[in-house]
């Protein structure tokens, strides 16, 4: 299963208490359930909104199962912003 680095932004960062985690996970849904595992609560609830970057790539509307993975990869946890 390759290992990927998941970083959290903002109010993600925030509710995960950490800036990046190593997980094992071959898809984007995988490394998902990991982090709710992990952190339960207000992660959780966060993640509901956020959008998601893989290796700099935007997930956008694709189904978290069908996002592979690459040993090495990054998932950036992005929540919604303000601004602009």
């Amino acid at each position: 299963m390759p290992k990927v680095t998941v970083r959290y932004w903002a109010a993600a960062k925030a509710a995960a208490q950490v800036a990046e985690e190593p997980y094992d996970a071959a898809t984007l849904a995988d490394a998902l359930a990991a982090v709710r595992a992990r952190h339960p609560g207000e992660l959780t609830r966060v993640l509901q909104r956020c959008s998601f970057l893989v290796d700099g790539d935007p997930v956008g509307t694709r189904a978290h199962e069908t996002v592979r993975l690459a040993e090495g990869g990054t998932v950036e946890v992005l929540p919604p912003f303000a601004g602009g």
